[in-house]
């Protein structure tokens, strides 16, 4: 611990945003870093609590105290040293991760918590500039050959991972670019996609081989990968989008969220085809002028927002049937717990309207099949959502984007011709990552549903362990 009185001499110091009048006119990231000095001053907060509870709530277990201290220390290189023992992409984590480890920091209970998040940011951002960062292929071969289905944040720790520990890895993305959500989930404005292609090129330099366009279960047999792999991880996420069963979902101008943003971010890219996948829609979904309504009022919504923003929509509200939660901390989720209170993303500050208790009922539109207007009524708190007498209402709308989460795994193709068993929520079920055939492994979204960036990829380095353990008959990866 660099100073003992940091806490009660440093004001919690968060990084500025680009003002909203100049990044609602492009897609860069919106934070501007804070300077070194301030960043060691923000490390100098954390303190000496005796049970770090920062590390529970990170399911990376990341040494949060130690790279604090480095950093006001100004021992960079250190710092980078102790990030990168527990988590392969703090570049990723640091910009996307809602930080489940600031709301367990310990000064949290009654001060503003640490910047742990933003530190780790600032750590790996100066670690590449410095060029600290660097292939670290393995020192000698196993021979065994690991296939890894999807590319997303499990998958890519996950291969990192069994590279460095020797084996020969090949990772399949049916996608036309590598990264699964990273690069077709999460707009331009939050992480930009250079990140991923240097982080790419330091494992293809540690061996690791990618294939795009590689729809594993039908233009790549299945029998081909059991057949030339000694080992399969489905990392393939959480794909199946929950949607709105009501009358008129069938109407031209609904669509999923998740079309949307990968559709925007191709363009961001340069790319005139906008079909990221064979299962994504290539019909172009723009708000351009367009009064839209997103259904969701989670973290997906939020970047559906920001997008409509960017791309000028004419008014954008978003809705959420759950009630709004208080401006603090609620009573039912004490320290250390994740809390339940209202949560003000950068879209927000952008604009649009946020409306809570609100459950759509039906849509209607025009002779030609093209939505025009969205019906909804108030309803009351959970569980059962009971509709209020008296609250219905209509409003024309032209686009609506469903971002109400996900179920889980498509079902279907793959995991029916593998003939892996699911769980109760239609998960692959596993047993220390192994699926229910041996030598199949599941890791990420696809073993434990929709969850975070920071949790697929703690997945994907567990999976890559227990992969290793079963070829090799023990394992030295952490």
């Amino acid at each position: 611990m660099g100073k003992p009185t940091g806490f009660l001499e440093y004001e919690r110091e968060t990084a500025g945003r680009r003002p909203v009048a100049e990044r609602v006119n492009d897609f860069f990231e919106i934070y501007v870093p804070l300077p070194p000095e301030k960043v060691a001053r923000q490390g100098a907060r954390c303190m000496d609590c005796g049970v770090p509870f920062c590390h529970s709530g990170c399911p990376l277990n990341n040494l949060i105290p130690d790279w604090n201290d480095l950093v006001y220390r100004g021992r960079w290189r250190e710092a980078i040293r102790a990030l990168h023992a527990t988590n392969n992409f703090p570049e990723f984590t640091g910009r996307v991760c809602p930080a489940p480890c600031e709301t367990s920091c310990v000064l949290g209970i009654n001060e503003p918590p640490v910047t742990i998040k933003q530190i780790e940011r600032a750590i790996i951002d100066h670690a590449f500039e410095q060029g600290w960062i660097r292939p670290q292929p393995a020192p000698r071969k196993t021979g065994k050959r690991v296939a890894i289905i999807g590319s997303g944040p499990a998958g890519l720790a996950a291969a990192q991972q069994l590279a460095r520990a020797g084996h020969d890895v090949t990772v399949f993305e049916k996608a036309d670019r590598i990264g699964g959500l990273l690069r077709y989930g999460i707009p331009d404005f939050k992480m930009e996609k250079h990140l991923i292609d240097r982080r790419l090129e330091q494992m293809m330099a540690e061996g690791v081989t990618f294939l795009t366009r590689a729809f594993v279960g039908r233009n790549v047999p299945v029998e081909d990968l059991r057949r030339d792999f000694d080992a399969l991880l489905l990392a393939g996420g959480a794909e199946q989008p929950r949607d709105l069963r009501v009358p008129g979902r069938e109407l031209q101008g609904i669509h999923f969220a998740m079309d949307f943003l990968a559709q925007q971010n191709k363009r961001v890219a340069g790319d005139t085809d906008l079909a990221a996948d064979p299962t994504r829609s290539a019909e172009p979904i723009l708000a351009t002028g367009k009064r839209v309504v997103i259904i969701g009022g989670g973290d997906t919504g939020a970047d559906c927002l920001g997008t409509c923003h960017r791309q000028k929509a004419s008014a954008v509200w978003q809705f959420e049937i759950l009630p709004r939660p208080p401006e603090e901390r609620s009573p039912a989720t004490p320290w250390p717990l994740w809390p339940l209170q209202l949560r003000q993303e950068s879209s927000h500050e952008e604009g649009g309207i946020r409306d809570w208790s609100v459950a759509t009922t039906r849509f209607s539109g025009d002779e030609y099949g093209r939505l025009r207007k969205l019906h909804a009524v108030r309803v009351g708190p959970p569980p059962h959502f009971e509709p209020i007498s008296g609250t219905e209402f209509e409003m024309e709308v032209d686009l609506v984007l469903l971002a109400m989460g996900f179920t889980g795994p498509v079902r279907g193709g793959l995991l029916d011709e593998l003939g892996v068993a699911l769980d109760e929520r239609g998960n692959v079920a596993t047993r220390d990552y192994m699926s229910s055939i041996a030598g199949i492994f599941a890791a990420g979204d696809m073993r434990r549903g929709q969850s975070l960036v920071v949790h697929a990829i703690a997945e994907g380095r567990r999976a890559a362990r227990a992969i290793d353990r079963w070829l090799m008959g023990e394992s030295s990866l952490p």
